[in-house]
């Protein structure tokens, strides 16, 4: 039976967690499902790992057609199977929390995202004190947060935008990267041991080094000491052409075939402008596959598609650039291309 929970959490929703009277799961059991690596990721060669037998309330959906690269999935695995601290890194769109989602969805391991946006706290993580009704009364309760909730409950927990966390909450992640890492809760006098299917990942644009691509604003340098304690750095990068068509054919069943290998050979070249510093915007899996989708809504007009999904995103310097890229690959020349 398929579970369909959301499982990326908002500040506002690590408040109600807070506030929960009860928490919503109880502590899993260990997993005894012994499954076959090659079947479920098509990975060579085959190994034998253990998954939970049944979905849980945060065991996200599964996709179907999801594409596993292999190097990542295995990184992957090795978190899951051998609890190690795993960093996924790669540009924008190329699914790394994805990536990660639909090999827990496989093992039907519970997991919950929460990005590090600048509004997650200390105070958000760990918890809080907060006033309840006791028999009528009002008294003052600790409320933990999302961090001892996922430990006590077996839960693996994915922090997106890694590299754009505050410093505060960044050195409460620190002591947990070691792989029996525990939390001390100083409000209460308490260490939090993990349960032994608690798992933790993360995924960033950069490598902790800050952004030297100007691409992603807002991301911070990540202090070395807590770098060397993943104990797997893996990158995910995009995917060579033949694999990217795959992935947007199986996600929007109706594209036709050959305008998708076109789409995907113009992503190509907007990346490869962005190496040479043609242009400042890259076309993302992502993007292409809300190109391929807006093509649908849009009763099959493809440079409006094109326009709404990408183009208007760039900057009206570099429109040209990119209209010569689109007519390179369509033999259809836009406004952008006269004008320029």
């Amino acid at each position: 039976m398929a579970v369909c929970a959301r499982l990326t959490f908002s500040k506002m929703e690590i408040n109600m967690i807070n506030q929960t009277d009860e928490n919503p799961i109880t502590p899993e059991e260990a997993p005894t499902k012994s499954v076959s690596a090659s079947k479920l990721f098509h990975i060579k060669p085959d190994m034998k790992i253990k998954a939970f037998s049944e979905p849980s309330t945060f065991t996200p959906a599964m996709d179907p057609d999801y594409h596993f690269n292999e190097e990542c999935t295995r990184a992957i695995l090795a978190g899951f199977v051998h609890n190690r601290r795993v960093l996924i890194q790669g540009y924008h769109g190329t699914g790394k929390s994805t990536h990660i989602e639909q090999v827990a969805a496989r093992l039907n391991w519970p997991l919950i995202r929460l990005n590090l946006d600048g509004h997650i706290s200390r105070i958000d993580l760990i918890g809080r004190d907060a006033i309840v009704l006791e028999e009528g009364k009002q008294v003052t309760r600790f409320r933990e947060g999302l961090l001892p909730f996922a430990m006590h409950h077996g839960i693996a927990l994915v922090f997106d935008e890694y590299d754009a966390g505050r410093p505060d909450v960044m050195f409460v992640i620190q002591r947990l990267l070691e792989s029996h890492g525990r939390l001390t809760l100083t409000e209460q006098n308490k260490v939090v041991t993990p349960h032994p299917n608690f798992r933790l990942f993360a995924t960033a644009n950069t490598i902790g080094l800050g952004d030297a691509s100007g691409l992603y604003h807002g991301t911070n340098p990540i202090n070395q000491g807590q770098m060397d304690r993943w104990n797997i750095v893996v990158q995910l990068n995009y995917l060579p052409q033949e694999e990217e068509v795959k992935i947007i054919r199986a996600k929007v069943a109706k594209a036709k075939p050959k305008e998708v290998e076109r789409m995907v050979r113009l992503a190509g070249l907007t990346r490869e402008g962005f190496a040479k510093g043609d242009i400042s915007t890259v076309m993302s899996p992502r993007t292409v596959i809300a190109w391929a989708e807006n093509q649908q809504i849009f009763g099959g007009d493809l440079v409006q598609a094109f326009r709404l999904a990408f183009l208007n995103k760039c900057d009206e310097l570099e429109r040209a650039t990119i209209a010569e890229y689109f007519q390179r690959c369509f033999g259809m020349e836009l406004p952008e291309t006269m004008a320029a």
